[in-house]
């Protein structure tokens, strides 16, 4: 374990991350699954602040402490699962052990096989804590399974399969991960459909009152911000209840707002991207031309 910080420890390796957890050495050396309440509670004093080296998926059970994601704190009350990926900084500020399990799997265990690729397009490596994935008793039990057929398969004796085998029953618990988060995105469609009105209402005001020609049109990492949910978790999220991204959102109202401007004011396009926040009017007629199929002055000329 490198010290890398003076606030901080960065864990490199299983076999380190086991030491940290007061755990006894890994069945295997870049791969591990962890019964958290194996965790001796002699460990908690040093469960502070530390920089993830692996891919961290945990099920937490009863768990009554806090977890720190960035500067903010999260309570859980139920059984939830949250996905770590590698260079994520992670704190632990309570004493407790929480029930449940967690997959650790280095990213050169699977640097050779098409998960690798993959696993990049799952978004919920990149959403925050408070979005976590929220198990039915069912689910929970298949995480569980899938959890102790990886561990079963790693401690066996190893042999030329192994890895395969392994790798095949990662990619299947991502699969499965992936369905329950869809699932989550409509079985709670109410959140949802409260986040994609505040969506509505942000851009709206801000397009309306903005000046956009001095700010810019704004960015997805700035209305994630206003909206309290990370960019990945936003985007998957709207594009589950609309098929648009949040960029895609963001560009609808911009058209939305170009259209009422060519047909309301007497501003040239070049004005008109200038108002929009754009630079190059080459720039907006492109964006115009490939989202309603027609250039910005023809659109204009067809009302006259």
């Amino acid at each position: 374990m490198k010290k890398a910080h003076k606030d901080f420890n960065t864990i490199d390796s299983i076999s380190e991350l086991h030491r940290f957890l007061g755990l006894p050495k890994p069945g295997h050396p870049i791969v591990s699954v962890v019964n958290c309440s194996e965790i001796p509670d002699s460990t908690s004093e040093t469960l502070t602040n530390y920089l993830n080296s692996f891919y961290i998926i945990s099920i937490k059970k009863d768990f009554k402490g806090k977890l720190k994601y960035g500067q903010q704190y999260y309570d859980f009350d139920e059984g939830v699962m949250s996905f770590i990926a590698p260079g994520q900084m992670i704190s632990k500020t309570t004493a407790n052990h929480d029930l449940g399990m967690s997959l650790i799997f280095h990213p050169d265990f699977i640097r050779n096989y098409p998960l690798a690729g993959i696993i990049k397009n799952y978004g919920y490596f990149s959403y925050a804590v408070n979005e976590a994935l929220h198990l039915s008793e069912k689910e929970e039990t298949m995480i569980i399974s899938l959890m102790q057929n990886i561990e079963q398969e790693y401690l066996s004796a190893i042999d030329s399969f192994s890895q395969n085998v392994i790798v095949s029953q990662i990619d299947l618990f991502l699969n499965y991960c992936n369905r329950f988060y869809n699932r989550q995105f409509i079985t709670r469609s109410n959140a949802s459909n409260d986040l994609l009105v505040k969506l509505e209402i942000l851009l709206s005001t801000f397009f309306d009152h903005e000046n956009l020609a001095e700010k810019g049109l704004p960015t997805v990492h700035y209305i994630s911000e206003q909206l309290n949910v990370s960019p990945t978790y936003l985007s998957d999220m709207l594009r589950s209840l609309t098929g648009q991204n949040t960029q895609q959102h963001i560009h609808a109202k911009l058209i939305e707002k170009a259209k009422q401007m060519l047909t309301t004011t007497s501003l040239s396009v070049s004005e008109v991207a200038y108002q929009l926040g754009f630079e190059y009017p080459q720039s907006f007629n492109k964006l115009f031309k490939n989202k309603t199929n027609i250039s910005p002055l023809a659109f204009r000329q067809s009302f006259n």
